[in-house]
């Protein structure tokens, strides 16, 4: 259900998610672990953002000198430019301003900037905070935030899930660091598995226990039965951080067990009892369903779920291609016609049709081809 509801929330261009406190503290201190200076003189961009409520600005404000930060500059979207117009309810801190314009504050997005002690108190905090009013929106496609983007060293927010393509492309574009939250089947995207293969993007540190929390504008008329009534709060099992910053945990090798050892202790039932592992039709490499059971000692090729990212250590394995995205045809062992696409369709569910068996890993399943879910061949670093 929770995943159901954020495709639906993507496909409603619902971008009203806003991230929690802890769970930004929990992602950054792994990659301070990892490297405790990653945001010494750096100027960190917070785009797609909302710096009066946003917790991704209250988080760098209030560490800006202990990370060591050159300068924080947040920006704002305005209200009149989202697809959903909730009634902009501006915060004290805005209306107090002398600058303060109740038309413009509709109609235009807002910029924070945060690089020195303004109030005297001898610290550099979320109190030294000055903002302005955006010439535009504040879209981050704007030539005004493109400029910001220019200008800053990483890019760091939960962009809108309807654009997480677009906006990766235009981080991408400007070679910059970057730490941002998206669905996990954005893995599958043409634009994005292509940087995952060369690792120049990966997984970060993940949220607790795969499980992501995000506090709503509106609460059940976005969330479609996830929202939960007492916290506030909606719940998402598929969203994960991407970024090209390290951190520790993604060079810990998994623990894994030999093919014997699957074969015969597997927690897994397509697994425990089998003879061996199933071989693909169409490719030269075999199946392994879950992420657990990729056995130690095996040096050939696998077929393994994109949840593997998750734990992908890139000195333990070799990403070869995805099945689904057409960038393995050439290890293809197996081209199917379209005729016996039509047979397979008709096989296994009865009734004529065509089974795209070209678009995946096919086995053989009681008789029955059957295309597997989406995997990533992966093999073992020699």
């Amino acid at each position: 259900m929770a995943n159901d509801s954020l495709s639906k929330a993507k496909e409603a261009k619902n971008d009203e998610f806003y991230t929690q406190y802890h769970d930004i503290e929990k992602e950054i201190s792994a990659y301070l672990e990892y490297n405790p200076d990653v945001f010494r003189g750096k100027t960190v961009l917070l785009p797609c953002d909302d710096p009066e409520w946003s917790n991704f600005t209250k988080y760098f404000a209030q560490n800006f000198e202990i990370f060591g930060l050159k300068r924080l500059i947040s920006t704002s979207y305005a209200p009149e430019s989202k697809r959903y117009k909730l009634g902009y309810q501006p915060s004290l801190f805005e209306t107090s301003a002398p600058h303060y314009d109740a038309d413009k504050s509709k109609t235009h997005g807002k910029i924070f900037v945060l690089d020195h002690d303004v109030t005297g108190d001898g610290r550099i905090n979320v109190e030294d905070l000055q903002w302005q009013y955006l010439e535009g929106d504040g879209d981050f496609r704007s030539e005004e935030i493109r400029a910001l983007r220019d200008q800053a060293d990483l890019i760091i927010t939960n962009p809108p899930f309807s654009l997480f393509r677009e906006f990766l492309a235009w981080i991408v574009e400007a070679d910059k660091q970057f730490v941002i939250i998206g669905n996990m089947n954005a893995i599958t995207y043409k634009e994005v598995f292509p940087l995952i293969k060369e690792n120049k993007v990966w997984l970060g540190n993940g949220f607790q226990g795969g499980n992501a929390f995000f506090r709503v504008a509106i609460g059940k008329d976005y969330s479609d039965g996830v929202y939960d009534e007492q916290t506030g709060l909606v719940k998402f099992r598929n969203c994960c951080w991407f970024t090209n910053l390290d951190h520790g945990r993604r060079h810990q090798p998994l623990q894994l067990m030999t093919m014997a050892d699957n074969l015969k202790f597997s927690r897994h039932k397509e697994i425990k009892g089998k003879n061996s592992y199933i071989h693909y039709e169409n490719y030269d490499a075999i199946e392994v369903p879950y992420t657990d059971a990729i056995p130690s000692d095996y040096d050939g090729k696998m077929g393994v779920p994109i949840s593997f990212l998750d734990k992908y250590c890139p000195e333990q394995f070799e990403i070869m291609g995805m099945c689904e995205n057409g960038d393995l045809y050439n290890l293809k062992t197996k081209v199917y016609t379209s005729q016996e696409c039509k047979q397979a369709y008709l096989e296994k569910f009865g009734k004529p049709g065509t089974y795209d068996l070209n678009a995946s890993g096919v086995i053989i399943k009681n008789g029955i081809k059957e295309k597997v879910y989406q995997r990533i061949l992966i093999r073992k670093k020699q």
